[in-house]
């Protein structure tokens, strides 16, 4: 399948997609160590799946640009999105082209050329995760990881017909991504269903010491899912939507509210002013000296390596000061207060996702305010730690994409993606611009939320005796790590199979290897009640800071066993017996 796939890349005429792309003898070398772990026992969820990666994320030993050719550099690590993906068997196959340092939902602000749109050229693809929306619809991969600060991933998404996720902020690590507007930063997924997009953020969803902005269990509010058939849908006034002039699009979006409504939704109609007053903000407040973080030094020393619009944006955003950014928080806290009072009228909002399309020449024309006019119903939803999620709604007289967005307040990704597969299930479109189309068998989308994180250090080790109990209930291997260096490990006496046993020495103890596995709750309750003494369940601290359930041992069980902590792990000690 994957020399198709790569052999589909290469047929492929649309310009402007890649930056970085990958040689068939890569891809397959990928595949192979997917299947010598699937082989050892690991559970592989997307083996084989192929996928692109926005190229401001890291992929290790291959360029990140950021779309500066300048900036460019080589990590030795990939980021931690891609490092799950991988582990679960899906396959990079290259590097897309962006709007330079993510500043821009136009996709043409790039020294490596403008990404045309997947169903005309004349027009853009959307920005900035523009070859991510390009080579999904294109259906030269199954998905994209892409990056979403202002609407990012979700403006190229409706003008490509496919489904675009932007997660409640710190629901999936950024560690490895060059930083746009780094306090409000969101990798992204794109995918041509909701079932695709919700069973990757499944797959790339947890917490992550490294990322100060990650969110750990029980910082992210609880789902509360609510059904289509009873979910309170909000719309802006008629005299706060704006089309631009487009009437294709407006015709879309007032079908797509009868569209809820005939799905059994309840339309309530909205204040969406204090919305609007939120998005300004973004680039007319303080918000966008962060983007100064990452490219002060390139601005400061070699400023024609960035494209003018870029520079003109950082320029303009040396004018403000730390007085300026308080007094932004100061009215985003009193925005956030007023739109909490349309959430306890409304489960939802449904927005354009763009008011309207330009062609590229257009943009050329005029790259400020046609970017503007793009951020029109995106730009507010970070600022008020809102997810979203871009659902296909159709086609315009023109023939091009119409897009709509559906928005909740956080940790409610689960409601948006059921009704957002109801909503596009419903009217029966192609996917992206394969003409292929995928039933809606009406089956409820695998949860994004994580579940229970539990480390093993022995017999339920990969490819080790025990680990069926784990992937017998669809346990999946989250990574391979250690402990922080506070445990001692002991090989048990007289257990069947051999087993070690982890006890907690503190300062002076080992780092200790070990894989955190996932699984559901229910899952969790059903593996707990297996073990058998002297082993039982506690919390164990791993070397970069987490803390997770795992195995731990009595200390009664381990007087007369032998310390092997020397060994650094149970696999090591099997291997040098």
């Amino acid at each position: 399948m994957l020399r198709e796939v790569m052999r589909r890349i290469d047929a492929y005429r649309g310009k402007g997609v890649w930056i970085h792309r990958l040689s068939l003898a890569e891809v397959l070398g990928q595949l192979d160590d997917a299947e010598q772990r699937q082989r050892a026992g690991a559970q592989l969820p997307l083996l084989g799946i192929p996928f692109v990666i926005k190229d401001n994320i890291d992929l290790a030993g291959h360029p990140t640009s950021a779309g500066c050719p300048q900036f460019a550099h080589t990590p030795a690590k990939s980021s931690s999105a891609v490092e799950r993906l991988i582990l679960a068997g899906a396959i990079a196959v290259g590097k897309t082209n962006l709007d330079q340092f993510a500043m821009g939902l136009v996709g043409t602000r790039s020294p490596f050329g403008a990404c045309e749109n997947a169903f005309d050229p004349r027009y853009i693809s959307g920005g900035s995760s523009s070859g991510s929306a390009v080579a999904v619809a294109g259906g030269l991969v199954s998905f994209a990881l892409a990056t979403d600060t202002a609407g990012s991933g979700r403006v190229p998404a409706g003008f490509n017909n496919i489904v675009g996720l932007k997660p409640t902020r710190g629901r999936i690590s950024a560690t490895g991504v060059t930083p746009a507007c780094q306090s409000l930063d969101c990798v992204s997924i794109m995918a041509l269903t909701c079932r695709d997009a919700a069973e990757v953020a499944r797959l790339v969803a947890g917490p992550d010491a490294a990322d100060p902005y990650s969110r750990r269990d029980g910082e992210i509010p609880p789902a509360r899912y609510v059904p289509v058939s009873r979910a309170r849908v909000g719309v802006p006034a008629d005299a706060q939507l704006q089309f631009f002039g487009n009437q294709s699009v407006e015709k879309q979006y007032r079908l797509a509210i009868e569209r809820m409504k005939s799905l059994g939704a309840t339309i309530v109609e909205i204040d969406f002013d204090p919305f609007l007053r939120t998005a300004r903000l973004l680039y007319e407040g303080p918000w966008v000296a962060e983007r100064l973080n990452v490219t002060q030094q390139l601005l400061n020393d070699a400023p024609t390596a960035l494209l003018p619009v870029t520079r003109s944006i950082l320029d303009g955003a040396r004018k403000w000061s730390a007085v300026n950014l308080f007094e932004g928080m100061h009215v985003l806290q009193r925005l956030k207060q007023e739109t909490a009072a349309v959430w306890g009228r409304i489960d939802l909002l449904l927005t354009p996702t763009a008011g309207t399309i330009y062609t590229i020449a257009e943009v050329e024309e005029n790259p400020i305010q046609t970017n503007i006019n793009l951020g029109y119903y995106t730009n507010f939803v970070n600022l008020l730690d809102l997810c979203a999620l871009a659902v296909p709604a159709g086609f315009g007289a023109d023939g091009l994409p119409v897009g709509v967005t559906l928005i909740a307040p956080a940790g409610q990704e689960q409601t948006l993606l059921e009704i957002g597969h109801r909503f596009h299930g419903d009217q029966k479109l192609p996917l992206g611009a394969t003409g292929l189309h995928s039933p809606d068998d009406g089956a409820l989308l695998p949860p994004v939320e994580s579940g229970v994180r539990v480390a093993v250090v022995g017999a339920h080790l990969s490819g080790q005796p025990l680990n069926w109990q784990l992937t017998d209930r669809h346990a999946r291997l989250v990574s391979a790590t250690r402990t922080a260096p506070l445990y001692q490990l002991y090989a048990l006496p007289g257990t069947t199979p051999p087993k070690p046993g982890l006890v907690q020495s503190g300062e002076g103890g080992s780092a200790i290897e070990l894989e955190v596995w996932e699984m559901s709750v229910d899952a969790f309750g059903s593996f707990v009640a297996a073990i058998p003494p002297p082993l039982g369940i506690g919390t164990i601290a791993l070397e970069d800071g987490q803390q997770v359930k795992g195995f731990l041992c009595e200390d009664v069980a381990i007087r007369g066993a032998r310390n092997i902590s020397n060994f650094g792990g149970w696999r090591a000690f099997l291997a040098g017996e």
